[in-house]
């Protein structure tokens, strides 16, 4: 019988290479958040916008993409205007701001005729016209969300509605909750605007069948997407023409029927000119546009 002995087997020797084994990857990720502002409470969003998020982290192979929602536009905003976000799609009050700490404008929602406001009352309601809503108490999202809250005030008082002393304004923190506390009979009008109205009337027809849209304000830019100015531009590159491409692809347009919504589209700082004009004539003729009694 013939044995071989190969020098080095020996278990206790010193010199045996002993692999280590790590948790993380050879090469991590970088991650980046992208905040997505109160267009819906939390759980309906993540519905809503996780498919674009999957869609990005599919296509961009050396970078993660994660969503992040936030409760109330109170929070949203401190985490914008703090820097929270990498990326982030705000109203176009929220856009204009943002400008102011660190973000750049590199895209917007398409779809600008459907940015507006909508003014819902109750089918079997007594209000009949806009002079009937004098006394009455109106909900809204919030104080800073500018087509279900600013653009109804500002019709509401080209209309003869002083929105200080006439109404009674409840910032309710949602959109859902606006129209919720015209169900309710928590208040006599609720404001909000079509994207949401529209996923309502679909997902609770036993309760959009009671409510109607009463009136309707003009329309201006869409929500804005914007970036760190510090992020690296081959990457906002690589996302805009993923984003800016979804509505030529089938799988990118169902991602885009769930918002509502055609096309994402670019925008720089001058597509909202419109909205700065807006928001100054707002605060100097109607309220400070931000309220302590903000939700």
């Amino acid at each position: 019988m013939l044995f071989i002995l190969f020098n080095g087997c020996d278990k206790t020797d010193e010199n045996v290479y002993k692999p280590e084994y790590s948790s993380k990857s050879a090469i991590e990720k970088k991650t980046y958040i992208f905040g997505i502002h109160p267009l819906h409470n939390p759980k309906k969003l993540f519905e809503v916008y996780q498919p674009l998020i999957d869609y990005l982290n599919t296509n961009l192979k050396d970078v993660t993409i994660t969503l992040e929602a936030s409760k109330n536009y109170e929070e949203y905003d401190k985490k914008l205007f703090s820097g929270h976000f990498d990326f982030s799609l705000p109203n176009p009050y929220q856009t204009v701001e943002a400008t102011k700490y660190g973000y750049s404008i590199f895209g917007k929602m398409g779809d600008d005729q459907n940015f507006r406001g909508i003014i819902l009352v109750r089918k079997n309601s007594d209000i009949k016209e806009i002079s009937d809503l004098k006394g009455k108490k109106i909900s809204y999202p919030a104080s800073t969300a500018l087509a279900a809250t600013m653009m109804p005030q500002r019709f509401l008082h080209d209309n003869g509605i002083d929105i200080n002393k006439d109404v009674k304004n409840l910032y309710v923190g949602s959109q859902e909750s606006s129209i919720m506390n015209l169900f309710l009979n928590e208040s006599d009008a609720a404001a909000t605007w079509p994207p949401p109205w529209l996923a309502f009337e679909k997902e609770r027809p036993e309760i959009a069948k009671e409510l109607e849209v009463k009136w309707e304000t003009s329309s201006l830019p869409n929500n804005g997407l914007v970036v760190k100015k510090s992020i690296d531009s081959k990457l906002v590159e690589k996302i805009s023409t993923l984003m800016f491409n979804l509505h030529n692809t089938q799988e990118g347009q169902e991602i885009l029927k769930a918002m509502e919504l055609s096309k994402f589209e670019k925008a720089d700082y001058k597509t909202y000119e419109s909205v700065r004009a807006f928001l100054d004539k707002f605060e100097k003729e109607i309220r400070p546009i931000r309220l302590s009694n903000d939700k």
